[in-house]
């Protein structure tokens, strides 16, 4: 005996697939966005960086970057109540916003604290100033998803 849904279940069930893989997409969007945002405020080519250096501080910087990214656009996510369209574009927003704020978090800590991003880029081994900027990352990112909130 085949199995018979109910059309107002099958109907959300559609709905909320449909909302799943757009807001995947969009996040998909804003991580690359973010990951070349970073790039660009880094000096150098982050991706040959990390994949043909193979440097422990970049990777921590673009992973550091990609989290606080993930953390904004889930707060987008969980804060809008509105229609999936409006939704969209919210989280769209949100996320770019947070990213420009990550941005000028970056360069302006660096200023005061005086770290030199190109030369934590290009050192060998795990720096102190490195994790400094990483969580600097993860702090604009937590302030910008509660502010969504």
């Amino acid at each position: 005996m085949p199995l018979a849904l109910d059309s107002a279940f099958s109907e959300v069930l559609g709905d909320n697939v449909l909302a799943i893989l757009s807001y995947a997409g969009v996040g998909l969007v804003l991580f690359v966005l973010g990951f070349y945002a970073v790039d660009l405020a880094t000096p150098g080519r982050l991706v040959s960086v990390i994949r043909h250096d193979r440097n422990p501080n970049a990777s921590l910087l673009a992973a550091a970057g990609m989290a606080a990214v993930g953390v904004i656009v889930s707060a987008s996510i969980y804060a809008t109540d509105a229609a999936l369209t409006e939704g969209l574009i919210a989280t769209a927003v949100y996320g770019l916003v947070g990213i420009v704020a990550q941005i000028v978090a970056m360069l302006i800590f660096n200023l005061l604290i005086g770290l030199k991003i190109k030369e934590l880029c290009h050192e060998e081994h795990l720096q102190p100033g490195t994790w400094m900027l990483a969580v600097t990352y993860l702090m604009i990112g937590l302030v910008t998803a509660l502010a969504v909130i």
